[in-house]
């Protein structure tokens, strides 16, 4: 009877330590897979700097036609070191999102560029909402756009495409993607390229600071106005134009960033 007694304690004994031994394995296998899928979750999430990376790269290669862009070039446009900009590329090319060599040419992959078209459509569309609905002026709306742009809610995108009645460009005249990603080029002039005496509307400005478009309104010229060259002037390559029923001064500088369009 003892010998029974102590072979069923033995046996009860081994079974738990082998239920046990799996029971570990099978705990270490669930948590493994649990972190493993995080893991890559997590490695195509991005942060609000590598979609800025990817917006720029847009705005290089597809509205500033850059199509060799460089690393120089994308580190000036975002106004970092060439460095930190390679840092950033090395990061977004383990993701996929661009192909890159060093010193060499920066190309979106079809992922990155669907993304940064994402980000830019969702910029310009906070920009018009802000402006047309909220009475933001078009030199406030930049700022507050910049950090809008990353809220991941494509119900929301879509319902505020739809509640501003499908816009086609924001307050600067840039083009809005639609919900499928395609946005139309604009073709833009200059204005320092019109011909004198000829009636322009102003389509668009190159540049979005607060201080350009601050002057920009002071002078009248703001997306929809017609204006005209008047002459040239070389004493310091100022341009006399008419608008509004004034004649006013303005500089090449200036003129280089107002894009007009013939009527």
């Amino acid at each position: 009877m003892k010998l029974a007694h102590y072979h069923t304690i033995i046996l009860s004994f081994y079974h738990t330590i082998i239920l046990s031994y799996y029971h570990t394995i099978i705990l270490a296998y669930y948590h493994t897979s649990i972190l493993s899928y995080y893991l890559c979750l997590m490695s195509h999430v991005l942060t609000t700097t590598e979609e800025n990376y990817l917006k720029a790269l847009v705005h290089l290669s597809i509205e500033k036609g850059i199509k060799d862009a460089g690393t120089n070039e994308l580190a000036g446009f975002l106004n970092v070191k060439p460095a930190t900009a390679t840092d950033m590329l090395k990061k977004l090319r383990e993701k996929k999102y661009v192909d890159y060599e060093k010193y060499g040419r920066i190309t979106l992959t079809t992922t990155g560029k669907k993304i940064a078209i994402e980000v830019i459509r969702k910029h310009r569309l906070w920009e018009t909402f802000l402006c047309q609905k909220l009475d933001f002026t078009w030199d406030e709306v930049h700022e507050v756009a910049e950090q809008l742009e990353h809220i991941h809610s494509k119900k929301l995108i879509d319902q505020l495409d739809k509640f501003l009645g499908f816009p086609t460009v924001d307050p600067h005249g840039e083009a809005i993607p639609n919900a499928k990603g395609e946005m139309k080029i604009i073709k833009k002039q200059p204005l320092t390229e019109a011909s004198l005496n000829q009636i322009y509307t102003i389509i668009g400005v190159k540049e979005d600071t607060p201080e350009f478009l601050q002057y920009a309104d002071k002078i009248g010229c703001k997306i929809g106005t017609k204006l005209k060259v008047v002459s040239h002037l070389s004493f310091d390559d100022s341009i006399e134009i008419h608008i509004q029923k004034e004649s006013k001064i303005i500089s090449r500088k200036f003129a280089e960033s107002v894009f007009v369009e013939k009527k």
